[in-house]
């Protein structure tokens, strides 16, 4: 089990997004993690008539490391650390650090 899913909400803790807050869209498997508007980079890409793609300065959400991350607790209005607890019919769930509260329902 993962502590950062497709779907949480996270802060990022660390580099010039810093302070920021989004939404996982995808977890890659090298241990990095894509959030929506965050860590966005320009790319430039030359237009090419052939395959209908049009010129320009994109902008992109790159991958940033699962490590500078922390799930958004809403209780404490900021990033908390993730644990693992087995339930008593031996489900296991992710719980916040601070307050032992469930994230999983």
């Amino acid at each position: 089990m993962k502590r950062l899913r497709k779907g949480d909400q996270v802060v990022v803790l660390s580099g010039r997004d810093k302070g920021r807050k989004g939404e996982i869209k995808q977890v890659l498997t090298d241990g990095t993690v894509l959030v929506e508007g965050v860590n966005v980079a320009k790319k430039h890409q030359r237009p090419n008539p052939q395959r209908n793609v049009q010129g320009g300065i994109l902008e992109k959400e790159m991958p940033i490391a699962a490590s500078k991350l922390a799930v958004f607790n809403a209780g404490k209005g900021k990033g908390d650390r993730i644990g693992f607890k087995t339930l008593a019919d031996g489900t296991k769930v992710r719980v916040f650090k601070s307050s032992g509260e469930q994230l999983d329902v």
